[in-house]
């Protein structure tokens, strides 16, 4: 029961608590508005308030952004117990965990401030400004799209869904 119930929801408040403790670290050290180098030109730390989601898209919509991040946590949550038992799914179910910590921290900053802190920047390539939240839903959602094509057979992922 733990390894299954308890434990996942331990890693996902312990995810959401890293990315609050980044944004604290942030907005306690970095101007907003402002850069510190880490690599030269190529990794910035920053400091913006971007009331949207991804890249500013929806911005000043923010009652909307809070209902889809309810509706997907609660899907991930449905889909999660529907595969709990099922060993073929296992990294599955750990990108569900790793998506509900980022969209849980995202939905904190949103609730309490009404936008969320970004300040990790890839300058070199004029990436948008993300957090330690985006990075969990990001290369998550990127996993599961690869299992998705690669791993799972059509029938496998009837089971699923």
């Amino acid at each position: 029961m733990f390894r299954k119930y308890i434990l996942p929801i331990i890693l996902i408040l312990i995810l959401a608590a890293v990315d609050q403790y980044t944004k604290y670290l942030v907005i306690q050290n970095i101007e907003l508005n402002s850069e510190i180098p880490l690599l030269g030109d190529v990794l910035v730390l920053g400091h913006i308030q971007n009331k949207g989601a991804a890249w500013g898209s929806l911005a000043g919509k923010t009652v909307l952004l809070l209902i889809i991040t309810v509706v997907v946590a609660i899907l991930l949550c449905r889909l999660y117990l529907k595969i709990i038992n099922n060993d073929k799914f296992k990294i599955v179910r750990y990108c569900f965990i790793f998506v509900l910590g980022g969209a849980i921290g995202n939905l904190i900053d949103r609730v309490r401030l009404g936008y969320v802190t970004d300040f990790i920047y890839f300058k070199i390539i004029n990436f948008p400004l993300f957090n330690f939240a985006d990075i969990c839903v990001t290369v998550s959602m990127f996993t599961l799209i690869i299992l998705f094509v690669f791993k799972y057979k059509t029938e496998e992922l009837e089971e699923l869904f």
